[in-house]
């Protein structure tokens, strides 16, 4: 026998975010699970909810673990409802899985950094428009070393400042003109043994804001940017068994995308994150998860591209996911088949 659902609008959003989770577990468990990636030419895909954005010369920049990079106009993603299966994006072998989400302009230059800390300029130029769906082209320039991988792509901009958080939890500020025409190839911007690998970036005005770190376990920190030195100092205590995933610069009205693997996102308000005194210490609670795998400042109006391993994308608007004060699981961002969230870009909409 089926039972109709209730109505639910007088029920508090972290019961009604709870009641949503377990009927997407349930459609989830309800369908056949495949051991090998899904054979495309029977995927069914949902149809958009709404067109994409006017042309634009942003694009969207996929790259997977092992050094594939794929360039596609932004405005060919069309958006989908938030909670839908999205399509799939850049071809590659399961794997090796996508790693990385991109917003750039074809006139910006793209960052590799590496886990040695090793920094190496792109022109998105120099990179072929591709299709969603297609395999992109390998990331030759890149003479990695034994054991060295792909840590971390991001677009160099004109001013500000560069966030660098490791994997440990040790933050340092880079001016913008590090990463400007005269960055030479190989440049190493840290020794990684003070710290790690690299583990996320993002870019300050430096300008009197915070800083907000989170780890994979949920945890994150708030504290103001200004009480970084020149040298750099930890940013976060990181347990043994945890690392950081996500940096972004924020003020007290600002709110933070947090995604998890398993398809789950929340709009975490600062306003209900107090700050710490000073930067260093181990955190606390900024969303419930099983493991997060970013964070990214978001305004009203923005997009959010998500990825998964199995290569399937989505793209939704910020203002469906709910702005939370306090603590909470999230509320469906994108439906799994034996799949998991790998990455997440939020891309300003000027329209």
């Amino acid at each position: 026998m089926t039972l109709p659902r209730p109505d639910l609008a007088g029920i508090s959003p972290e019961v009604q975010a709870y009641i949503e989770s377990l009927e997407a577990d349930l459609e989830r468990l309800a369908r056949p699970v495949r051991s090998a990636r899904p054979d495309r030419s029977d995927e069914i895909e949902e149809p958009p909810s709404e067109p994409s954005e006017p042309p634009t010369t942003f694009n969207l920049i996929t790259v997977s673990a092992g050094g594939w990079i794929k360039r596609t106009p932004r405005h060919l993603y069309d958006r989908q409802r938030r909670g839908g299966m999205g399509i799939f994006d850049l071809d590659v072998p399961e794997e090796d899985a996508p790693a990385f989400l991109v917003n750039a302009d074809i006139g910006q230059a793209l960052v590799l950094v590496t886990s040695q800390g090793r920094a190496f300029p792109l022109p998105v130029s120099q990179l072929a428009e591709a299709p969603i769906r297609a395999r992109g082209e390998a990331l030759s320039p890149i003479p990695f070393m034994p054991g060295e991988r792909l840590a971390a792509v991001f677009p160099a901009q004109e001013s500000g400042y560069l966030i660098l958080v490791t994997v440990r939890g040790q933050v340092r500020r880079l001016r913008y003109h590090y990463f400007g025409k005269n960055l030479q190839p190989g440049t190493i911007l840290y020794d990684v043994r003070e710290g790690g690998a690299p583990a996320a970036f993002c870019w300050s005005a430096g300008d009197g804001g915070d800083l907000f770190i989170a780890t994979a376990t949920g945890n994150g920190i708030r504290f103001a940017e200004s009480q970084v030195p020149v040298r750099g100092c930890l940013g976060i205590r990181v347990h043994p068994d945890d690392a950081v995933v996500g940096v972004a610069s924020v003020r007290e009205e600002s709110g933070v995308f947090l995604l998890s693997n398993d398809g789950k996102g929340t709009i975490r308000q600062m306003a209900g994150f107090s700050k710490n005194k000073e930067p260093g210490s181990g955190g606390k609670v900024a969303m419930k998860a099983d493991r997060l795998i970013g964070a990214a400042l978001v305004g009203e109006g923005d997009d959010i591209f998500v990825i998964s391993r199995l290569s399937k994308i989505i793209r939704f608007s910020a203002d469906e996911v709910p702005a939370k004060e306090g603590v909470v699981q999230g509320v469906n961002c994108m439906a799994l088949r034996a799949d998991e969230c790998t990455a997440l870009a939020v891309c300003t909409m000027s329209f």
